[in-house]
């Protein structure tokens, strides 16, 4: 995969599939691909064939890009979906401001 880093490819599949609560047993059954697979594919051991990456990015919701290099089109996406985005940190950091905005509205 060139200048990919598998690792860090594997570590957004895993990282996503969990936001949305997929195991990877049913992520391999809707990829139609085994478990071993996915299991190497997040542990950066495998990489990507690009027939499994379009299946990947549209059951994960995210675009390919994001898979690959950790960037995503935040075009037509509402507030909600962007954080979804976000790692866990990322996401109390983004709690913590809203409730400071709230907190100096009032």
């Amino acid at each position: 995969m060139g200048d990919f880093d598998l690792k860090q490819i594997g570590r957004r599949i895993c990282e996503r599939r969990q936001t949305l609560g997929i195991t990877q047993e049913k992520l391999a059954e809707q990829m139609d691909v085994s478990i071993q697979m996915v299991s190497n594919m997040e542990r950066g051991n495998k990489a990507v064939k690009i027939s499994n990456l379009i299946k990947l990015a549209e059951i994960l919701d995210v675009s390919s890009d994001y898979i690959l290099t950790g960037k995503f089109v935040a075009e037509n996406k509402t507030v909600a979906e962007k954080i979804s985005y976000l790692s866990d940190n990322d996401k109390n950091l983004v709690d913590a401001l809203i409730n400071r905005l709230i907190k100096d509205e009032n």
